[in-house]
C-alpha cells in the first residue's frame, strides 16, 4: 500500500497522527496526550475527509 496512517510519538513523548505516502511524510496532526486521542484524530479525517471541500487560493 502507497498510503498509510501511523502514530508516533514525538520527542516531547506526545502520540502524533502522521499520513505517509510512499514513505514521504505528507502532513501530521498537533500532539495528543493519550494514543487513542490520535487515533480519534484519524477516524475523524476517515469520517469527514471524503466530503471536504477543496479549495484553490492561488
Amino acid at each position: 500500500m502507497a498510503h498509510k496512517f501511523v502514530i508516533e510519538k514525538n520527542k516531547a513523548g506526545e502520540y502524533v497522527a502522521k499520513f505517509k505516502y510512499n514513505s514521504e511524510l505528507i502532513w501530521w496532526t498537533e500532539g495528543y496526550t493519550s494514543k487513542a486521542s490520535a487515533q480519534n484524530a484519524i477516524d475523524s479525517i476517515l469520517k469527514n475527509g471524503p466530503n471536504a471541500v477543496q479549495e484553490d487560493n492561488s
